[in-house]
């Protein structure tokens, strides 16, 4: 003290050396009850964390393709809205948004285009915006007709355009609405809605696939005789995302469930199944009288490229339209929000995502099967407007053989605090969202899947041995190792999103 002010002992007495020190002491503590939020380097106050969502109609015109079949016909009815569910969170550094659309698949044209709509409006990044279909076989699609599959720059069509600018408004408008939130993450096994739809017959009782052939190991939804067991698991897990505002409002909730689609609709009938069923059902479930903004919910697809509705062992009996996939949505809503109410908030969460465009094959035609698909082409007989598959799958193969060698395959990976979400632009099968969650180093992780294009099914390496619909070529379009790749960057994100602050 004496030797800060330039003062030696032998120049002051004790006495007043003791009264300088107590004034000073007085000084420091008053100093920090008049400026107690003034910031040091090492306490710098931490921004609260914003969330804003909203919604944007993105139904099609009565008339255009319902597609999820082999022959799309034209819609007559729209029994519900198709929607562009859309999550914007700000932790005061970095903006990230998913958007949720009621559509069978969204092609990669669309959803740049929809991206550069949001990074020129709101100055998200791309690789910060995540657009995902639900893969409702009640819809239309934002894929246009092939060969377009199999191209990447190139001009959207009219439909896709539209969606592209719907989903650039419904994400500005949940800008407008960020608010200060608090953020939860939870989940539950709901096992009972879910099978896997490919299993192994018994010997000598496969059909014969559209190739001509009778040596496939498995078959994808092969009725209730001849059953052996199935060729691979499920994932039970509904994940969802909570957020709310500090008085308690909802504010919105993104879940993710492994479930390919329920079905069931009217004739020619647009509808967004259970996904829109589930959304509608927890808004009214999680949602305040007359709440301002309202709350949005959404339904993601998980990884169900091999999952659906049916139980194959305990066929259900005759139901009417709706009633199936009201029932799964209903009863998935009831679960969830029950679990909401014991959840553990928090009001701070770094936000952050990396992007990544993989280098993955074209799926290889041999020659044999080129030969294959231009003898039948030319010789399959036309029976009206009904599919003919080995007529339908030789166009396929032929425009795959077209494609070429490689294709760049859009991959990201999301961090909310502790939560990790990654993406697949394919119908991924179940145990590679199991994967997924084994090997990441979040705890709190989940995959959604058809998200930022869509390529077609991702069938894991082994799958390929069996066979089956999801391994045909026309069906899968992408290299046997593609979910190898695809779940080996995602690994490298996500480690990435845990080093960074």
């Amino acid at each position: 003290m004496r030797q800060r002010f330039g003062l030696k002992k032998a120049h002051l007495p004790d006495s007043l050396v003791q009264i300088m020190k107590r004034r000073l002491s007085s000084f420091a503590i008053a100093a920090i009850l008049v400026f107690p939020c003034l910031p040091t380097g090492a306490q710098e106050a931490k921004p609260a964390l914003r969330a804003g969502a909203a919604t944007s109609v993105i139904t099609p015109p009565l008339g255009e393709p319902i597609v999820g079949g082999f022959t799309p016909f034209p819609a007559e009815h729209i029994h519900d809205e198709l929607h562009a569910r859309c999550l914007v969170l700000d932790d005061g550094k970095t903006k990230i948004a998913f958007v949720v659309c009621d559509l069978l698949g969204l092609h990669r044209a669309a959803a740049l285009a929809a991206k550069e709509h949001i990074e020129r409006e709101l100055s998200i990044p791309p690789s910060h915006v995540m657009i995902s279909a639900t893969h409702t076989h009640s819809a239309t699609n934002a894929l246009g007709k092939p060969p377009r599959a199999y191209a990447s720059d190139i001009e959207p069509t009219d439909y896709e355009k539209f969606v592209a600018r719907r989903i650039a408004d419904g994400v500005r408008c949940a800008v407008n609405l960020l608010r200060p939130a608090e953020i939860a993450f939870g989940h539950l096994d709901a096992p009972e809605h879910v099978f896997n739809r490919r299993w192994f017959l018994k010997e000598g009782t496969m059909p014969e696939n559209p190739f001509g052939k009778t040596d496939e190991k498995v078959k994808m939804n092969p009725g209730s005789a001849n059953l052996v067991e199935p060729a691979g698991p499920i994932d039970p897990r509904v994940s969802f995302v909570a957020l709310r505002e500090p008085d308690g409002k909802i504010i919105s909730l993104l879940t993710a469930y492994s479930l390919h689609y329920v079905g069931g609709v009217g004739r020619a009938h647009v509808s967004a199944d259970y996904f829109g069923y589930y959304s509608k059902a927890v808004e009214r479930l999680l949602g305040q009288k007359n709440q301002d903004p309202p709350v949005v919910a959404m339904m993601a697809n998980g990884t169900s490229g091999d999952i659906n509705n049916i139980n194959f062992r305990e066929p259900r009996g005759r139901k009417e339209p709706y009633e199936q996939m009201q029932y799964v949505a209903n009863d998935l809503a009831d679960k969830v929000a029950a679990a909401v109410a014991g959840l553990e908030w928090q009001t701070e969460a770094v936000v952050d995502a990396r992007y990544r465009e993989l280098d993955v094959k074209w799926r290889t035609i041999p020659e044999e099967l080129l030969q294959w698909a231009r003898e039948t082409e030319a010789n399959a007989p036309r029976i009206g407007d009904k599919a003919v598959l080995p007529l339908s799958y030789a166009g396929r193969v032929q425009r795959l053989a077209q494609a070429s060698p490689e294709t760049k395959l859009p991959v990201q990976a999301f961090r909310i605090g502790g939560i990790l979400i990654g993406t697949s632009p394919c119908e991924t099968f179940a145990e590679t969202g199991l994967e997924f969650r084994e090997r990441s180093p979040f705890e709190k992780s989940f995959m959604i899947e058809l998200a930022n294009g869509y390529y077609g099914y991702m069938p894991t390496p082994r799958h390929f041995e069996l066979g089956g619909y999801e391994t045909w070529p026309g069906t899968n379009n992408l290299e046997p190792q593609a979910s190898v790749k695809l779940l080996d960057a995602l690994m490298e994100m996500a480690a990435e999103l845990k080093g960074a602050n």
